[in-house]
């Protein structure tokens, strides 16, 4: 793929459009008492592609044989190949999922596990749960033949010291005669939603021998992705999270290196070479690899979210001004706003010293809410709630803050603090981070009144 191929996707000059901010509101299809503050959760897109969305729903209804068997194929084709420029990936390498979760998983099921036991997959404290989980199943469905280790991570931490915790997890794996065959991580964490490390990750796994399987839930649309140059083994991003698609869409790239290993999808479908027998296909022929083949059909499903793709991609271009644009928008505003924040709530954000953790679109602040007892940097009218009561505190929280406040944020622990996770985006500008700071200083007021036990 050319450089220029790539540059008329990333980047158009606009000086039309209008500043990002408010009034893009209108484009969305939000209700007009709702405060979007929760982005990098589930996402959402405009009435533009809503109304593609629906086009391709109803080409599908007026001649559903035609529409998935011949016509579909192609408009996936096409959405391929502009995501595959987005990205700077060759375009036998990219397919469609329906979420990060699938890919990770498509990778975790299709991997060979040694018949010794002594493989080990490695993920992070900061993996997204699902994405553990998988591992842990299979923990359990080989019976103990296979191992999944956690890396912990405790934030505020340099990028280098977490590449020095991987190789040292690395290291003591061997030392347990034991192999590291795979390490699960993040583009952008999703608890705290912060930039991991992943370009230098891939570096490392390739140095030591470990399979790099890349969760960029949190990725495209946020943030520029070189596939070419980072070369993971496996990579998988939700594009409906930050590029405007509906839900569910993830783009999944595999090597051509590695395309052999993935002998199924979930589920396995029409795609599937068996070894043992031979099994027609009602598909029409094709002359595409095996690997694009089997991820094309899985399952009679609306595809309508992946041929959206190229819709999106084009939105964000012409409309928005492309991506460079957006993506610096975002960081300044996140880098701004989660500032603004902890100044009115008097706490603190979360960052490292190089500030390469809230290079993306989501950021953290800590609340003056405690577990326990008040920690390290705490004043003395932060609040502290009973050990036995922080999941009701978690869970009142976020009741509340759709029932009273008509928005939502995300909530994690960091120790013993309660922090919260807010998403920038191109429909937000500094005053949407004024409000969420009151109402975050209403609602830790009234947890301080112990409102939640009223509850």
């Amino acid at each position: 793929m050319g450089h220029q191929d790539v540059l008329a996707v990333r980047g158009k000059t606009n000086g039309e459009a209008k500043p990002f901010g408010p009034e893009w509101k209108k484009e969305f299809l939000f209700d007009p008492a709702w405060h979007n503050l929760n982005h990098g959760s589930f996402g959402t897109y405009p009435h533009h592609i809503r109304d593609k969305l629906r086009a391709y729903q109803d080409q599908a209804e007026s001649r559903p044989d035609q529409f998935i068997l011949f016509d579909q194929p192609k408009l996936l084709d096409a959405a391929r190949e502009e995501v595959a420029k987005l990205i700077n990936a060759p375009l036998d390498t990219v397919v469609f999922v329906g979420n990060a979760t699938d890919g990770v998983n498509t990778v975790l099921r299709n991997l060979t596990w040694a018949e010794d036991g002594n493989d080990v997959i490695l993920s992070f404290s900061t993996v997204y749960e699902a994405c553990g989980k998988a591992a842990d199943y299979l923990v359990e469905y080989f019976n103990g033949k296979l191992e999944h280790r956690g890396i912990e991570l405790t934030y505020p931490l340099e990028d280098s010291e977490i590449i020095d915790k991987f190789r040292k997890a690395v290291s003591k794996v061997q030392a347990d005669g034991k192999r590291a065959k795979v390490c699960i991580f993040d583009v952008v964490t999703s608890r705290p939603g912060v930039v991991f490390p992943w370009i230098e990750m891939i570096k490392v796994c390739k140095e030591l021998g470990v399979t790099s399987l890349v969760d960029g839930a949190q990725g495209i649309g946020m943030l520029p992705l070189d596939l070419t140059a980072a070369d993971p083994d496996y990579f998988v991003s939700n594009c409906h999270k930050w590029l405007h698609v509906p839900r569910g869409c993830a783009v999944f790239y595999t090597p051509v290196r590695n395309q052999h290993v993935l002998r199924t999808t979930l589920a396995t479908s029409h795609g599937f070479i068996p070894k043992l027998v031979q099994r027609t296909t009602p598909l029409p022929p094709s002359a595409k690899s095996a690997y694009v083949n089997s991820f094309e059909f899985v399952g009679t499903r609306d595809n309508g979210p992946y041929l959206c793709v190229k819709d999106s991609i084009a939105w964000r271009r012409d409309v928005c001004g492309g991506e460079d644009k957006i993506i610096s928008y975002l960081w300044d505003l996140n880098k701004k706003g989660i500032k603004l924040v902890a100044d009115a709530l008097g706490t603190t954000y979360l960052d490292n010293s190089k500030g390469t953790m809230t290079n993306c679109a989501m950021g953290n602040v800590a609340l003056p809410v405690w577990v326990g007892e008040r920690g390290e940097g705490a004043k003395e009218t932060d609040v502290v709630v009973a050990r036995e009561d922080k999941d009701v505190v978690f869970q009142w929280m976020a009741q509340t803050l759709v029932s009273d406040y008509k928005t939502f944020l995300s909530r994690f622990f960091i120790g013993d603090r309660f922090w919260v996770r807010i998403s920038a985006q191109i429909y937000l500008d500094l005053q949407d981070y004024e409000a969420a700071g009151k109402i975050l200083k209403e609602l830790c007021e009234r947890i301080g009144k112990s409102e939640y036990l009223k509850a």
